[in-house]
C-alpha cells in the first residue's frame, strides 16, 4: 500500500533510526549525510526536495556522532512525497546499506520545526568498555559513588576566546558500573550538550588516575522530553502500516 500526500506543498515526515558500527564509526557526520542521500536514491524512496535553484533532499539529522564512536541509536528525519509501509522502507534501505550500517525503524512523525529530531534531543545513553588490560582503581565502585555524591562536578571548558568553569553534575542523569566499564545517561542537544569523554576525564581526575588508553564508546539511544519524562525518539510517532 502506498500512502500519498493529498495537500499541495505537504510532505510526509518520517523518522529513521539506524545503527552505525564497525568501520563506519570512522566516517564523519558530513559524509554520513551524503551517504544516506545516495542510499535513499538507491532504495528508490519518493523523497521530497526543497525548492529553489539548488534543490536538495529534505533531511535533518539529530545530534551528530563523534568520529570513532559506534551507535545503535542514531536518527534522521526525512520528508517523502509518498510512502509504502515502514517495514517495506526499512527493507529497501537496508538492501542499500554498506556493512556496519543498519536501518532499525521508520516511523511517521508530526511536521514542524518544533518536532525536528535535532531540536527534540534532550539526552543520550552511552556505554563505555575498558580493555581487559586497563588498570582500574581499587574500590572502583565506592570511588564512583563518592564522585557522584559531590555537590558539584566542575570542569574547565575551553572556547576559542576564553576558558570558564562549568558544573556538569546537573547534566549527568545516570552513571553506573557495568561488567565491562561504565553506563551513562547525559544531557545532549542544543540547550546543554555533555560529551561522554568529559565525564570520563572528570572522573579519572577525581580518582587521580590516568585515563585507560583503550576505551570504546557506544551511543545506545537518544531521548526527547515529554511531560517532564525522557522518552526514546523512536517511541514518538506511528508505524506506517
Amino acid at each position: 500500500m502506498v500512502q500519498e500526500n493529498t495537500k499541495e506543498g505537504y510532505a510526509l515526515k518520517v523518522r529513521v533510526k539506524f545503527a552505525k558500527e564497525g568501520a563506519m564509526k570512522f566516517i564523519g557526520h558530513l559524509d554520513i549525510m551524503r551517504y544516506f542521500q545516495k542510499a535513499v536514491k538507491r532504495a528508490n524512496l519518493d523523497v521530497a526536495f526543497s525548492e529553489g535553484f539548488s534543490p536538495h533532499m529534505i533531511m535533518s539529522f539529530a545530534s551528530p556522532l563523534g568520529v570513532g564512536i559506534t551507535s545503535t541509536g542514531e536518527y534522521f528525519d526525512m520528508e517523502l512525497k509518498s510512502a509504502t509501509t515502514s517495514s517495506d522502507m526499512v527493507k529497501r534501505l537496508n538492501d542499500a546499506m554498506a556493512e556496519g550500517m543498519k536501518i532499525l525503524s521508520i516511523r511517521q512523525v508530526e511536521d514542524g520545526k518544533a518536532s525536528k529530531a535535532m531540536s527534540l534531543v534532550a539526552a543520550a545513553d552511552y556505554r563505555l568498555k575498558f580493555r581487559e588490560t586497563a588498570k582500574l582503581p581499587e574500590n572502583w565502585k565506592e570511588k564512583l559513588e563518592e564522585f557522584k555524591a559531590q555537590k558539584e562536578i566542575v570542569i574547565l571548558k575551553k572556547t576559542k576566546k576564553s576558558e570558564k568553569e562549568i558544573d556538569i553534575k546537573p547534566w549527568i542523569y545516570e552513571l553506573k558500573l557495568t561488567d565491562e566499564g561504565l553506563f551513562m545517561k547525559v544531557a545532549q542537544g542544543s540547550a546543554s550538550n555533555l560529551k561522554p569523554d568529559l565525564v570520563v576525564s572528570s572522573l579519572f581526575n577525581y580518582l587521580q588516575k590516568d585515563i585507560p588508553s583503550l576505551i570504546t564508546y557506544q551511543r545506545e539511544e537518544m531521548y526527547c522530553m515529554v511531560d517532564d519524562k525522557l522518552v526514546p525518539l523512536d517511541e514518538i510517532g506511528e508505524t506506517i502500516e
